[in-house]
């Protein structure tokens, strides 16, 4: 299995577990919480039937990577992606964040710059910043967050069930756009995930990155749905368009968090044509395009 090596914890080396499939112009595709790279096999599947080279990892304390007790903040986070994309010598590729995963991207171009990025979508993601604050009234009460790690300390294997109910509207799509069994393979994957990792990143969830957005100067796509109960789109996505200039937005009609996997179709269509190959049909019956 390939590994990147990006730090030590005392006498063991931190490495992240990768996949890197296909040919072509690379997509690294970053997953959200608590899941790994392999939330992603129905975008997997759909771009390389594009002709892309696909790349997805385990973000640190997740997956098959790592579990170190520390390093779950985004400054390293986007190192980590630094450290993967000088490993496999990417050039001209693509970004792709989902949920938690989008403050990867909005760091790591806040960090290094946009050079040998050539496009970023940003799919139910955490920016621009979700605390509450005086200058940030549209944002998410602490007190939330708080009430989140209270429940993953208490019993993560709980709060994960409850989670997921949520992370797919389990109550209005369970047996329409998502199934019990898929359900427990998320479940799964969350469980195998280092408690420490579970704990620290709730509180990366309501990072600021309000400045690293104002260094996204390659074309970006947000897309995201009006029925997200994790992240409010009123509060992430919304607003994360609004404030980088010339961004396209999808909002997917009564689309959960995870629209990547309850309405994959659309979310594919829109990758694609966005990233200049496939049919071009983003909008569809279910998707809208937003000035």
């Amino acid at each position: 299995m390939p590994y990147v090596t990006v730090g030590k914890e005392n006498s063991g080396d931190i490495n992240l577990y990768y996949e890197d499939h296909g040919l072509g112009q690379p997509v690294v595709l970053i997953h959200g919480y608590p899941l790994s790279g392999a939330s992603w096999e129905r975008q997997v599947e759909a771009l390389l039937a594009a002709g892309y080279r696909v790349i997805t990892y385990d973000r640190r304390g997740f997956g098959k990577s790592s579990h170190p007790a520390t390093g779950y903040n985004y400054d390293t986070f986007a190192e980590d992606l630094l450290r993967l994309v000088t490993q496999l010598q990417l050039h001209n590729f693509a970004l792709v964040g989902f949920s938690m995963g989008g403050g990867e991207v909005a760091r790591y171009l806040g960090a290094y710059g946009s050079k040998g990025v050539s496009k970023v979508v940003f799919i139910s993601s955490v920016p621009p910043f979700l605390l509450k604050t005086s200058d940030n009234p549209e944002g998410v009460d602490g007190s939330v967050f708080e009430g989140i790690k209270k429940a993953v300390r208490k019993d993560r294997y709980a709060f994960f069930t409850e989670f997921f109910r949520n992370f797919y509207n389990a109550d209005v799509l369970l047996g329409k756009r998502v199934s019990e069994q898929v359900m427990q393979a998320s479940w799964n994957i969350a469980v195998g995930s280092s408690a420490a990792a579970s704990f620290a990143c709730v509180d990366t969830w309501h990072e600021d990155f309000r400045q690293d957005l104002t260094h996204v100067d390659v074309p970006t796509l947000v897309i995201q749905g009006d029925a997200d109960r994790i992240l409010p789109i009123n509060a992430s996505g919304l607003r994360t368009a609004r404030l980088i200039k010339d961004a396209q937005l999808r909002v997917v009609h009564d689309g959960p968090h995870c629209i990547t996997w309850t309405h994959a179709d659309e979310v594919n269509a829109a990758l694609v044509s966005f990233l200049g190959e496939g049919s071009g049909k983003v909008a569809t019956a279910r998707t809208k395009a937003v000035a």
